[in-house]
Protein backbone atom coordinates (compact mmCIF):
# COMPACT_ATOMS: atom_id res chain seq x y z
CA UNK A 1 0.00 0.00 0.00
CA UNK A 2 1.16 3.90 -0.63
CA UNK A 3 0.47 6.33 1.75
CA UNK A 4 1.15 10.01 0.49
CA UNK A 5 1.43 12.17 3.85
CA UNK A 6 0.47 15.61 4.28
CA UNK A 7 3.19 18.14 5.17
CA UNK A 8 4.01 21.78 5.59
CA UNK A 9 6.56 23.75 3.37
CA UNK A 10 8.70 25.43 5.44
CA UNK A 11 11.47 26.65 2.91
CA UNK A 12 12.29 26.36 -0.75
CA UNK A 13 15.47 26.24 -2.33
CA UNK A 14 15.59 25.49 -6.44
CA UNK A 15 13.35 22.96 -6.77
CA UNK A 16 13.79 21.27 -3.31
CA UNK A 17 11.46 22.21 0.17
CA UNK A 18 12.03 21.23 3.57
CA UNK A 19 9.03 19.96 4.47
CA UNK A 20 7.75 19.60 7.92
CA UNK A 21 5.67 16.18 8.84
CA UNK A 22 4.11 16.10 12.07
CA UNK A 23 7.04 17.82 13.72
CA UNK A 24 9.68 16.25 12.09
CA UNK A 25 11.49 18.05 8.93
CA UNK A 26 12.37 16.32 5.38
CA UNK A 27 13.16 17.01 1.94
CA UNK A 28 10.65 16.46 -0.85
CA UNK A 29 11.04 17.84 -4.67
CA UNK A 30 8.20 20.97 -5.42
CA UNK A 31 9.10 20.77 -9.23
CA UNK A 32 5.40 18.40 -9.86
CA UNK A 33 3.38 21.37 -8.94
CA UNK A 34 3.27 24.24 -10.38
CA UNK A 35 2.41 26.89 -8.06
CA UNK A 36 3.36 26.10 -4.32
CA UNK A 37 4.70 28.52 -1.73
CA UNK A 38 5.65 28.66 2.01
CA UNK A 39 3.17 27.75 4.68
CA UNK A 40 1.23 25.68 2.03
CA UNK A 41 0.36 21.87 2.69
CA UNK A 42 1.19 19.42 0.02
CA UNK A 43 1.18 15.51 -0.03
CA UNK A 44 4.49 14.08 -0.10
CA UNK A 45 4.90 10.83 -1.40
CA UNK A 46 8.07 8.40 -2.64
CA UNK A 47 9.85 12.16 -1.68
CA UNK A 48 7.98 14.21 -3.87
CA UNK A 49 5.25 16.60 -3.17
CA UNK A 50 2.37 15.56 -5.40
CA UNK A 51 -0.14 18.14 -4.91
CA UNK A 52 -1.44 21.23 -2.67
CA UNK A 53 -3.87 20.47 -0.06
CA UNK A 54 -6.19 22.50 2.32
CA UNK A 55 -4.69 23.03 5.80
CA UNK A 56 -7.99 21.80 7.52
CA UNK A 57 -7.55 18.25 5.91
CA UNK A 58 -3.93 17.93 6.13
CA UNK A 59 -4.58 18.42 10.42
CA UNK A 60 -6.65 16.33 10.17
CA UNK A 61 -4.98 13.52 8.85
CA UNK A 62 -1.81 13.97 10.87
CA UNK A 63 -4.11 13.93 14.19
CA UNK A 64 -5.23 10.49 12.64
CA UNK A 65 -2.18 9.10 11.71
CA UNK A 66 -0.62 10.44 15.07
CA UNK A 67 -3.39 8.91 16.62
CA UNK A 68 -2.88 5.43 14.74
CA UNK A 69 0.49 5.98 16.48
CA UNK A 70 1.95 6.08 12.72
CA UNK A 71 3.85 9.34 13.55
Amino acid sequence: MCVAIPARIVQIEDDTATVDIGGSQSTARVDLIEEVAVGDYVLVHAGFAITVVDEEHARETLALLREAGLL
